[in-house]
């Protein structure tokens, strides 16, 4: 029984060391940027917004290097609205995307699943007819072969079909009448998170950056006017 107790006691400790580091990690290590001082582009505006947890990449619908449109059809959304000029995407886990519309619907099997990398990852797309700049959406201007840089990372986050097609998620999980989801790669974990995922967008576009971070904050830190 002893030694029962003293292998339960040291798993325990084990576990408040973990999770002790991993805090310290992700308070430290968003304080290191990278690429602090970014060429300056006037070629294509994007932006990075948050919903105070989640990071979205905002990209132009359509200009002259892609038609983001060809691959996350309007059609794919309930308003069906062609309209719109802004697409913010944001990679992240299937289940919390799609199980979780807010806290209170989070169960403990999805944030298990999440935190360890044991399910499937998403895009979640969402259309805006105009940006505007704030506390949680700062405006970034890249040349373009920044933004073709940008471009190949997030075509390479989503999944294709045979065709060479995004997977569009058929669900009723949507949060507003212009968004939807699409099968993504990757394996989100508490060390490669959505934010995590937005911050290695901005390093791809040659942006200021952390090292490495698991929160927004770490990133609109660096954002700051």
């Amino acid at each position: 029984m002893r030694r029962i107790f003293k292998y339960l006691l040291y798993t325990i400790l084990g576990f408040i060391a973990y999770v002790a580091l991993y805090l310290l990690a992700a308070i430290g290590i968003p304080k290191i940027s990278v690429n602090n001082s970014p060429i300056k582009g006037n070629d294509v505006v994007m932006y990075i917004k948050t919903n105070g947890v989640h990071t979205d990449l905002v990209v132009p619908v359509k200009n002259e290097q892609i038609d983001w449109s060809k691959e996350i059809k309007f059609s794919n959304t309930v308003a069906k609205d062609s309209t719109m000029e802004y697409l913010a995407m944001g990679w992240g886990d299937k289940g919390f995307y799609l199980e979780t519309p807010t806290w209170a619907d989070l169960k403990f099997s999805v944030a298990f699943k999440a935190a360890f990398a044991l399910s499937t990852t998403a895009i979640h797309a969402t259309f805006y007819k105009t940006m505007t700049e704030n506390e949680s959406c700062r405006k970034i201007l890249l040349s373009k072969e920044q933004y073709a840089n940008l471009i190949n990372y997030i075509t390479n986050s989503l999944q294709h079909d045979s065709a060479g097609h995004a997977i569009n998620i058929i669900t009723k999980a949507n949060y507003g009448n212009n968004d939807a989801f699409y099968e993504a790669k990757g394996s989100y974990s508490m060390f490669h998170t959505c934010n995590t995922w937005a911050n290695t967008g901005l390093k791809k576009a040659g942006q200021k950056a952390c090292l490495w971070t698991p929160s927004d904050k770490g990133i609109f830190n660096l954002y700051k006017h």
